[in-house]
C-alpha cells in the first residue's frame, strides 16, 4: 500500500534524500556523469575503496613477487579466510562456516559433489523452474556424472503464475524420494524472497538436506543461515557486494557438516599448516575452508577487501531499510505516473517477500530497456518481458528513482522505444 505521506514530486524525492543516513556512501562510488545506474543486482558499481584494495594487491605483486603470499599490505595466503570475518554478518553465520572461493557454479558443483548422497529410494534433487539456469545445469551435470537421468531424478517445482513460488508447493514436493533441496533465496526475475527458515525446518523434518543460492540476496537483505540451520549456501560477490566482474564467490557450510570430505578435493582446501608439506594424502581444513579447490584468484578477490569495509560501516540492517524504502517509492511512482501504459509490477509487494529490485513487466520490455540506455539509464532486461530496476541503497538516491520513472513516462508518451527491435542485446 502507498504511504499516505507519498508525494510524486521532485521536491518530495529531494526531501527523502536529505534525510537519508546512508547518503554519504554515494561519494564512495564511481558514478558516470549524466547517468543513472539501476543494474546493481547484476553488477555493482566500483567503489574507490575496492579500487584501492585491488591496487594494493598489484603493488604487493610488483614489490614482493612470490613473497606476496605472506608479505605486503594484503598477504594472499590467508586472504580468503580473512574476508569471511566481514561476510559473516551479511549471511548470519560464524566466520569459519564461510569461505571466499570459486564462483557460483563451481561452488554449487562442490556442494552437490560433497553432500548429495543418493541412498535407496532417496535419489532425487528438488529445485524449481524459476531458478537461474546455471544452477540447473550444474544439478543435471552432477546427476549425469552418477549415471542418473535428470528427467527422472531432478524435480522442478512449478510456479502457479510464472512469477513466484509458493512455499506450500515446495514443501509438498519434499517426498521420501528427495535427498537434497536446492533453492534460490531470492528469485532472479521477480525478486521474491523465499521463506528460508520455514523451508529449512520442513526439509529437516523429512531428513532432507537443503541449500540456497544467495546470489540475488547477499548484500541486499539480512540472512540467518546458522540460526535457521541451513545446511549450505553459495553466492557470487559481484552484484550487491560490488566485488567486480567475475569476483571470487563464496560458500557457507553449517558447522555440523564439518569433517565431511569435499567431493571435489584440491590443495587450497588443505589444513593451512600442512598445505605446503605437499603430501600425497589430502588433509582438509577443519572449517568451510576445506571446500576450496584451487589457488584463489587474488586479483578477483582483492576488491572485496575495500567493498566489505563499506558494508561493515553501513550495516546490512540499514541497507535493507533503505532498499525497501527506495523500491516502495519506485512502485508508488510507477502506479501514479505510468498508469494505463501497459506496465505490470511483477514482484511481491510485501516487505518480507520482496528482495532488492523491482520487476517491471511490459510486452515491449527489450525495446524499452534500449531506450532507457539511450536516455542515460542502465536497467536490466530478462526475457521475455521483464525490466529489472535495482535502486541500490549505497549509491542510488530517491531523485534517481524519480528521474527513472519520469524518463519511462517520456519514453512511452513519445513512443521512443519504437525505433528499436524488441530483442535482447548480446548481454541482456
Amino acid at each position: 500500500m502507498r504511504s499516505e505521506k507519498f508525494n510524486p514530486t521532485l521536491d518530495f524525492a529531494r526531501k527523502l534524500d536529505s534525510r537519508d543516513p546512508l547518503a554519504p556512501f554515494r561519494q564512495e562510488f564511481y558514478i558516470k556523469p549524466n547517468s543513472i545506474y539501476m543494474d546493481g543486482n547484476s553488477l555493482g558499481l566500483l567503489s574507490k575503496r575496492a579500487e584501492r584494495a585491488l591496487l594494493n594487491s598489484l603493488e604487493d605483486w610488483k614489490n614482493h613477487g612470490i613473497d606476496g603470499w605472506t608479505k605486503g599490505k594484503q598477504p594472499w595466503f590467508y586472504l580468503a579466510e580473512q574476508l569471511t570475518e566481514r561476510i559473516a554478518p551479511l549471511v548470519g553465520a560464524a566466520a569459519d562456516e564461510i569461505i571466499v572461493s570459486g564462483s557460483t557454479t563451481t561452488n554449487l558443483h562442490q556442494l552437490i559433489a560433497t553432500f548429495y548422497k543418493p541412498t535407496g529410494a532417496r535419489t532425487k534433487i528438488l529445485a524449481d523452474e524459476l531458478n537461474f539456469p546455471s544452477d540447473l545445469y550444474a544439478m543435471k551435470s552432477q546427476l549425469q556424472s552418477r549415471g542418473l537421468d535428470p528427467k527422472e531424478h531432478l524435480i522442478l517445482v512449478k510456479s502457479r503464475d510464472g512469477r513466484i513460488l509458493e512455499e506450500d508447493d515446495i514443501i509438498e514436493a519434499m517426498t521420501e524420494e528427495v535427498a537434497m533441496v536446492i533453492l534460490p533465496t531470492v528469485l532472479y526475475r521477480s525478486g521474491q524472497i523465499l521463506d528460508m527458515k520455514r523451508l529449512t525446518a520442513e526439509a529437516h523434518k523429512r531428513n532432507i538436506l537443503i541449500g540456497f543460492d544467495a546470489c540475488h540476496s547477499i548484500g541486499a537483505i539480512p540472512h540467518s543461515f546458522s540460526e535457521w540451520d541451513v545446511d549450505f549456501a553459495y553466492w557470487c560477490n559481484y552484484k550487491y557486494l560490488n566485488g567486480g566482474p567475475g569476483a571470487v564467490g563464496g560458500l557457507y557450510v553449517n558447522h555440523r557438516h564439518f569433517g565431511t570430505s569435499p567431493g571435489l578435493a584440491g590443495w587450497f582446501g588443505s589444513n593451512k599448516e600442512k598445505q605446503f608439506d605437499l603430501e600425497i594424502e589430502f588433509t582438509p581444513a577443519s572449517t568451510a575452508g576445506a571446500y576450496q579447490i584451487g589457488t584463489p584468484h587474488v586479483l578477483s578477490m582483492a576488491p572485496l577487501v575495500g567493498s566489505l569495509e563499506i558494508f561493515a560501516e553501513a550495516g546490512i540492517d540499514r541497507i535493507r531499510e533503505k532498499s525497501l524504502q527506495l523500491n516502495q517509492y519506485m512502485m508508488d511512482l510507477i502506479e501514479v505516473e505510468l498508469a494505463d501504459m501497459g506496465f505490470v509490477i511483477g514482484n511481491p509487494r510485501e516487505d518480507l517477500r520482496r528482495g532488492g529490485h523491482v520487476s517491471l513487466e511490459h510486452k515491449e520490455a527489450a525495446r524499452i530497456c534500449k531506450s532507457l540506455k539511450e536516455n542515460g539509464i542502465i536497467p536490466d532486461f530478462r526475457s521475455p518481458n521483464i525490466i529489472r530496476l535495482a535502486p541500490v541503497a549505497l549509491y542510488n538516491t530517491y531523485e534517481d528513482v524519480w528521474q527513472v520513472v519520469q524518463t519511462l513516462k517520456t519514453i512511452m508518451t513519445e513512443k521512443q522505444y519504437e525505433k528499436f527491435v524488441n530483442e535482447r542485446e548480446v548481454v541482456a
